[in-house]
């Protein structure tokens, strides 16, 4: 799912090297009252440079954006999201609810599984994108984004109806730490060596999306081997209180392989290599799923909130790939063109890809555009720089 992080910085020109380029970032408006993570004073102390999102300070890098990139590809990197909202599910009706509360269908999910959804408004555009963890028979555990904490919340808390459940947002009593990279699962069987780490099952026997309950220094933790880089990886749900210490057990084992503490900055190329959409660039509350590329995501055959509206008109823009020639990074806002200056489309996030070495781009485009061959290109501040539709992702692990 898509985690949204905050505004890039402004002062960085085009035609820089993928160290120094920053990404669009997504921004939000800001809350009144600053908030912090649990492990502030930890990125503080590793001499984080922080963003403000969402009323949240997080951190954006603590090196260098293209290092941390490239250390989630080759190693692992670690990830502060505890701004992300965590919004409990639980009740008899818990699977009907979410199937009438959400596109896809959730109570056919086993336990210990998740599945990627979306939450939609009654006229069918994108509330949110979520992760839906279940844990139980009637307990489920709904992942959604950071700045769309409240909407998430209030829209489901408006859906219960007649449904036997309760939902409950857990946000401020949890905190989330993820790993991400080929040696995740070698750095977290360290810790279970050490007996620090003690999972219900064995990690190797985890799939991706899936999820199990295991115990950090007999604290409770919630272990999911999910992520938003492309790689393989595991998020961690545990008690604020003990966020600190499995951060600092997660870098001392990671280190001898290579794990660095990663910001939100690296976490946006990641993603945007991966062809994963952000909320706020490639989904909201005027985008309908197929337009996005997640008609895959909606159950047809029920109903569900937002089920009449959910098909995009014939000719609403949709989501495509672009590689650009040079290295100047197209950025969220900028059109696309054909070579007679027309435009055609709007990028929604670019960078100069780090481990492809040249700029690739997500935009939504004129649904003709699609099977366009050359005559495309994008308009990066008053010079055309030929682009060619590409199919998603752009990056995807061997």
């Amino acid at each position: 799912m898509s985690d949204q992080t905050a505004a890039g910085d402004p002062t960085r020109s085009e035609g820089q090297t993928p160290a120094d380029v920053s990404v669009d970032l997504d921004a939000a408006e800001p809350a009144t009252d600053e908030r912090f993570s649990p492990l502030h004073d930890v990125h503080v102390a590793a001499g984080a440079s922080f963003t403000d999102f969402a009323g949240w300070q997080m951190p954006v890098r603590y090196s260098s954006d293209l290092a941390e990139h490239h250390a989630v590809r080759s190693a692992a990197g670690l990830f502060d999201l505890s701004h992300m909202a965590e919004i409990a599910v639980v009740g008899p009706d818990a699977g009907a609810f979410l199937d009438n509360a959400l596109a896809g269908t959730l109570s056919s999910i086993a336990i210990g599984r998740a599945k990627y959804s979306l939450l939609l408004s009654a006229e069918g555009g994108i509330v949110d994108d979520l992760v839906v963890y279940r844990l139980d028979e009637h307990d489920y555990l709904v992942v959604a984004n950071a700045s769309n904490r409240e909407a998430a919340f209030s829209a489901l808390g408006a859906r219960i109806g007649d449904f036997d459940v309760t939902v409950d947002d857990e946000s401020d009593d949890t905190a989330l730490i993820a790993i991400q990279g080929p040696e995740s699962e070698g750095i977290l069987d360290e810790l279970v060596t050490r007996d620090r780490l003690q999972p219900d099952e064995p990690l190797s026997t985890l799939r991706y999306y899936r999820v199990l309950r295991a115990t950090f220094d007999d604290s409770p933790v919630l272990l999911a081997r999910t992520g938003y880089t492309g790689e393989d990886g595991f998020e961690l749900y545990v008690d604020p209180a003990v966020a600190a210490d499995l951060w600092s057990a997660l870098v001392e084992a990671g280190g001898p392989r290579g794990l660095v503490p990663a910001g939100l900055a690296s976490r946006d190329t990641l993603r945007l290599e991966a062809g994963m959409p952000l909320y706020g660039h490639e989904l909201g509350l005027d985008v309908r799923p197929a337009q996005a590329g997640l008609g895959r995501v909606v159950d047809t055959s029920k109903p569900f909130v937002g089920r009449g509206g959910v098909d995009p008109a014939p000719d609403a823009r949709v989501l495509v790939g672009l590689t650009l020639e040079g290295r100047r990074a197209a950025r969220a806002g900028y059109p696309v063109v054909t070579d007679d200056g027309t435009v055609v489309g709007t990028v929604t996030s670019g960078a100069l890809s780090p481990t492809l070495g040249h700029p690739v781009a997500m935009a939504f485009v004129d649904p003709d555009v699609v099977e366009r061959g050359p005559g495309l290109a994008v308009d990066v501040r008053g010079t055309a720089i030929p682009a060619a539709v590409v199919s998603l992702p752009f990056y995807k692990r061997s």
